[in-house]
């Protein structure tokens, strides 16, 4: 029984060194590009009936995330919004430091990310035409646990920005 209990200790000691150098030791090529070779990566648009002003002050209220879209929690902008600025929030069970990459007022809006086990880079486009904005939103995730579990991930990430979209779109659309 020992040699058993002894057995499972090494197991999940080897286990936890592996997962700590992993996260400790894997870098991430920080990009304003998403990384096309990503085990995940997604591409979604919205046309929204509102000025792309409007929708990039949305977007760009960090802190306010949570007023209009639920999977977001504790949204922290470390700061002004502009490019190398950082924010602290959680979606999807993960806790996330990302660091601004691209603040182009009323066109683009772009950030890197760390959680465990992922790295993300998320980039947004706005461009009006005729008072109305489309709305483009790009992401690639990699590292080790979206390795190990890249289905779940990726239908995550589609469901994810679908829903913030269409929150988004709400929230600008309202007068």
């Amino acid at each position: 029984m020992k040699k058993l209990v002894y057995g499972l200790l090494l197991i999940v000691g080897l286990l936890a060194i592996t997962i700590i150098c992993l996260e400790v030791f894997t870098s991430y090529s920080v990009s304003e590009s998403i990384n096309k070779e990503a085990p995940v990566k997604t591409y979604q648009e919205i046309t929204i009936n509102a000025p792309a002003q409007k929708v990039y002050q949305i977007m760009s209220d960090i802190d306010h995330w949570t007023d209009w879209y639920s999977d977001v929690e504790d949204p922290k902008l470390n700061g002004p919004f502009k490019k190398g600025s950082s924010f602290d929030w959680k979606s999807g069970g993960l806790t996330i430091h990302s660091t601004l990459h691209t603040v182009q007022p009323g066109h683009k809006i772009g950030w890197s990310g760390k959680a465990f086990g992922a790295f993300a880079i998320h980039n947004w486009s706005f461009t009006e035409h005729d008072g109305k904005t489309t709305v483009k939103v790009e992401e690639s995730m990699e590292g080790w646990l979206v390795s190990l579990m890249n289905k779940t991930f990726q239908k995550g990430l589609e469901n994810s920005l679908q829903i913030w979209l269409k929150n988004l779109k709400f929230k600008a659309e309202k007068k």
